[in-house]
């Protein structure tokens, strides 16, 4: 523990509120090493840039194991998606609490702010975040803290509560006049900063989680292309642009890829849990062909793993009553 307590990590996420609360701690005097806690549903480049640009070095630690376990059954639930937000914030305290040691810090802080989000940052949640934090009485939240109650380091004196702030809901005028008296460069608008918040996103890792396909390999797919459900073990990707076949294409292993062998166009990858047969191949070949402006009514799609496509298929597009059931989305 360092002497004179006024050492802390911060949660950091890129977004304007964490930025500013480094900032301000450190206009304090205070020694602040962000942390940020990549996961496959947050933006990890958007952090790592306004961490650059702001003249900020964060420490990134990856929490995907553990956030996927949370994301199964949260205590407290979800908001209106899959978004665990209690049990979220609650996890990454707890964890953060674990590398005070490594960092010879003393406390935690965030820069929450009550009431910018009325479901999840109101003073019940606040409350619950850290009675699932396990670890709640390290926590200062600097921008509201003067609205909140006490925790040790304010009561033992290692953060002075009168330089607290006490900014209170969703307008974001104050922060951004802070972000300009402490010489922020440059911050990202509001919002759009976890997938799970996401409809469409939140319904295919829902279509994971109802036949307990959650795991890395599957869900590091799940913001591209369109998705199909071919059998209870199976699932289709089928790509929709260029640019997001580019993406894709280094991201995969073993799985099973098609393509229509004599036009261009989208590619598909199948992905199951069990043994695919030649029957979920030509069902996958068939809704492919069908996304592919170029192919005939019955065309030659050729299929492999990593794209050594060595295999042919002849197949009829899918109707499109047959095809609806088998989309997520």
């Amino acid at each position: 523990m360092s002497l004179d307590k006024n050492r802390a990590l911060s949660l950091f996420s890129g977004g304007l509120d964490s930025i500013i609360v480094v900032k301000f701690m450190e206009s304090l005097g205070y020694e602040i090493i962000p942390v940020y806690f990549s996961t496959p549903f947050f933006h990890d480049q958007k952090a790592i840039e306004m961490a650059k640009v702001n003249d900020m070095k964060i420490e990134i630690i990856d929490i995907t194991d553990e956030h996927l376990e949370m994301l199964v059954k949260p205590k407290y639930g979800y908001g209106k998606y899959l978004n665990p937000c209690i049990d979220c914030h609650g996890l990454m305290f707890k964890i953060l609490h674990g590398y005070l040691d490594k960092y010879d810090a003393d406390f935690m802080i965030s820069g929450e702010v009550l009431q910018q989000r009325p479901m999840s940052q109101n003073k019940n949640a606040l409350a619950a975040v850290r009675k699932v934090s396990t670890v709640g009485d390290l926590i200062v939240r600097p921008l509201s803290q003067r609205l909140l109650p006490d925790t040790l380091p304010i009561r033992e004196g290692w953060v002075k509560k009168e330089e607290m702030l006490d900014i209170s809901g969703r307008s974001r005028s104050k922060q951004m006049q802070m972000a300009e008296e402490l010489g922020v460069k440059e911050y990202p608008n509001a919002g759009g900063g976890c997938l799970l918040t996401d409809n469409g996103y939140t319904k295919r890792l829902q279509d994971l989680l109802d036949h307990e396909m959650l795991n890395k390999v599957f869900i590091k797919f799940l913001a591209y292309g369109r998705h199909f459900r071919i059998d209870k073990d199976t699932k289709l990707l089928i790509t929709r642009t260029k640019a997001e076949s580019d993406t894709i294409s280094p991201l995969l292993k073993d799985e099973i890829i098609i393509k229509c062998k004599n036009v261009p166009g989208p590619f598909g990858v199948i992905q199951s849990s069990k043994e695919i047969t030649e029957e979920i191949i030509k069902l996958s070949a068939s809704i492919l062909i069908k996304y592919n402006s170029k192919a005939n009514d019955t065309d030659i799609v050729t299929w492999g793993k990593a794209f050594e496509l060595n295999n042919d298929i002849t197949v009829s597009k899918i109707e499109d009553n047959e095809l609806k059931p088998f989309k997520i989305n």
